[in-house]
């Protein structure tokens, strides 16, 4: 299965929600996610635009592999997640990875709302993030088939015009976290993700 989604900066959240309700958004919940990445021991994630990490909620944890980027304007790639029961395998997975020779990255922080709406037969999924030290986000999201992810990305193109959004951002969270702590150095975020940093 294909993660399709897109995710769009929000200057004004409020008017935002407000354009997203008006087209019959349901809201599905709100909860704060803690989400620690991994770096490869011998790949350079930031090079290959893959991911690696161990999310907690409050009530449940998943560990999710991310593959690369497959297009040049969506964020939509391959998605693997495992289920794990509870905070305690969180530490556990954690150590496993450790000892398998991948390295802590960053942790990064978000307040998840979410919404569902119906957009061209697709239910798809509208999460506003605010990221703590990034911003404020909001991501489109449905999982495809793997035969069906072009026209899902082009269902929430559409979408993301409707509702009035511009200039998808690519960058992951952790991306957009590391580089907000180092601006002016390209060479300090590729450090962080590829693993070849203490």
């Amino acid at each position: 299965m294909i993660e399709v989604e897109l995710k769009y900066r929000l200057d004004d959240p409020e008017d935002f929600l407000a354009r997203l309700l008006a087209r019959g958004a349901v809201p599905a919940g709100e909860l704060v996610e803690r989400d620690l990445y991994f770096a490869h021991p011998v790949r350079d994630f930031a090079a290959t635009n893959e991911a690696l990490r161990v999310r907690w909620d409050g009530r449940a944890a998943t560990m999710t592999y991310k593959g690369p980027l497959l297009d040049a304007v969506s964020k939509s790639r391959e998605e693997c997640e495992v289920d794990l029961a509870g905070e305690a395998p969180v530490d556990e997975a954690t150590r496993l990875l450790e000892r398998l020779g991948f390295r802590p990255v960053r942790v990064v922080e978000k307040r998840r709302t979410k919404f569902h709406v119906n957009w061209q037969g697709r239910d798809v999924t509208a999460t506003i993030d605010d990221v703590t030290d990034v911003g404020v986000y909001v991501e489109l999201e449905v999982i495809a088939a793997d035969a069906d992810w072009e026209p899902a990305r082009d269902s929430l193109q559409s979408l993301a015009k409707d509702l009035g959004l511009r200039n998808p951002e690519r960058r992951s969270y952790l991306e957009l976290l590391i580089e907000s702590k180092h601006p002016s150095s390209r060479e300090d975020l590729r450090h962080d993700l590829s693993g070849q940093g203490g």
